[in-house]
């Protein structure tokens, strides 16, 4: 395995949970940009925002009927998912997280999104269609952020269980209690991301339940360690469910708008958004319950068998 290859695997946040898209593409482009961010100074999050200006812009060139703009649109579609992956890379790279550039990061994609959704309609509008996209698009928003709100709680509990990495995994009571502790006035960019953050939980914790029951189990009576049976067992049961959370993810979406775009009618991608990925997440969450479940009881009987 060359080095550049190693160097670059080394700003994974786990081999596997990354798509087959970005592993070829996307973390091979953000890499150079982390370099070249890092040769020039850049923090994580003015990646993070060169990434919100290029997909707000995208969204915006979407909204015309002209062919050669709609393909600058996706160009800088592209370019901002890289950048996504380049912030994320930068701060592995140079051991700079933290939880504002991690929401910061997640609040980046949210507004790239409804730059598209808002542009899309006024477009499908103007085309002759009905005003009532706006009403689907804000639909279509709402399930989008269900979607990777538990498409990333699963990956982050997944490389909990698998590699022991809890950096991403808060506790909600010391968020609200830091957000309570901040000044509207003093900190306002720190407080709308934690306003933002304690929503986004929230809704996760709307429909994750066992997983987060064997989450604390895990603290209690382990004190955070994971045994090694455990560790495997649980790889074997969600290792396959990661093609689930890649489809309720970016990657997909966006192949998805890109042929929608060119084919000239928004609501076929706000319909795949509604039927299609809710569909998915569904039986994604019903199916990680389960198995959570499962090994939450499994982990119980071991446990009392000690």
């Amino acid at each position: 395995m060359s080095q550049k290859k190693l160097n670059i695997e080394s700003t994974y946040k786990s081999k596997d949970t990354e798509e087959f898209l970005d592993r070829i593409f996307y973390r091979r482009v953000g890499y150079a940009m982390a370099l070249a961010a890092r040769s020039l100074g850049l923090t994580p999050n003015a990646v993070t925002l060169i990434s919100v200006i290029f997909g707000v812009a995208a969204g915006h060139l979407f909204f015309y009927q002209n062919t050669t703009v709609n393909w600058i649109g996706v160009l800088f579609l592209v370019i901002a998912e890289a950048l996504d992956g380049a912030d994320g890379q930068l701060a592995r790279m140079t051991n700079t997280h933290s939880r504002y550039g991690r929401i910061f990061d997640g609040v980046a994609g949210n507004l790239w999104f409804i730059s598209i959704y808002l542009h899309m309609s006024a477009r499908f509008v103007i085309e002759g269609g009905t005003s009532y996209i706006f009403l689907i698009a804000v639909i279509a928003g709402i399930s989008h952020s269900f979607q990777s709100a538990m498409a990333d709680l699963y990956r982050v509990f997944y490389l909990y269980f698998v590699q022991g990495k809890d950096k991403d995994i808060d506790d909600l009571d010391e968020v609200k209690e830091t957000y309570s502790k901040l000044s509207w006035i003093n900190s306002p960019f720190k407080k709308f991301l934690l306003r933002v953050y304690i929503n986004y939980t929230h809704e996760q914790y709307l429909l994750a339940r066992k997983v987060r029951e064997l989450y604390r189990y895990i603290k209690n009576n382990f004190n955070g360690f994971i045994p090694d049976w455990f560790r495997k067992e649980y790889r074997k049961l969600n290792k396959p469910m990661i093609k689930y959370q890649n489809i309720l993810t970016t990657n997909t979406r966006m192949i998805v708008l890109f042929i929608t775009l060119f084919l000239g009618n928004i609501l076929h991608y706000f319909l795949f958004e509604l039927i299609a990925l809710n569909g998915v997440l569904i039986y994604f969450v019903i199916e990680e319950e389960k198995i959570h479940k499962y090994l939450l009881n499994l982990l119980r009987e071991r446990n009392q068998d000690v």
